[in-house]
């Protein structure tokens, strides 16, 4: 606890706009402060465990939340769900998730996209189909039947959501516990 302030500091409006810039740079995905994830680290079972740590993969687990920026680096953890409860029920438990809510997360205001002067959209951070939208969360599209438009915006989301799972397979090779 003594390095968190260094290691994983209280982000600053400044923070998120430099990294909604790193974003925009290697992803080309504008406005994105963070990609959203959940990785499930495998448990063994205790006689006391209960079911709560049962998950849909069929191993006992808690899950590591986290936030990534563009450069893989981990911006925001919290450590300990169930492995039975799904991403968005972690994320609006998490003290992340509470203040995200709350408006306490010193987000940038809305400003328009980059080539366009009109309607200013807000800073968003980008998650899989665990998690539901919210004014600052997105999500891809469902898969069935879907435009052009709608496949290319799906492209473009899981190339900046893309770096949460390389993230967690650069711990996972680093920490083998993580596999």
């Amino acid at each position: 606890m003594a390095l968190k302030d260094r290691v994983m500091p209280e982000p600053t409006e400044a923070m998120w706009l430099d990294k909604a810039a790193g974003f925009w740079e290697k992803t080309n995905f504008p406005n994105c402060l963070g990609a959203l994830d959940g990785k499930h680290v495998r448990l063994h079972k205790t006689p006391l465990s209960g079911s709560r740590y049962y998950n849909f993969k069929n191993f006992f687990s808690i899950v590591l939340l986290a936030l990534v920026d563009s450069n893989y680096c981990f911006t925001v953890i919290e450590v300990g769900g169930y492995g039975s409860s799904s991403d968005c029920n972690l994320l609006n438990r998490s003290a992340f998730g509470s203040r995200l809510h709350e408006g306490s997360l010193h987000i940038p205001p809305s400003i328009a996209l980059p080539g366009t002067f009109e309607p200013a959209m807000p800073y968003i951070f980008v998650g899989d189909e665990a998690f539901a939208l919210s004014p600052n969360i997105m999500r891809p599209y469902p898969q069935r039947n879907i435009s052009l438009v709608k496949r290319v915006f799906n492209y473009r989301l899981s190339r900046a959501r893309r770096v949460v799972e390389c993230a967690f397979g650069i711990l996972a090779s680093k920490w083998r516990i993580f596999q």
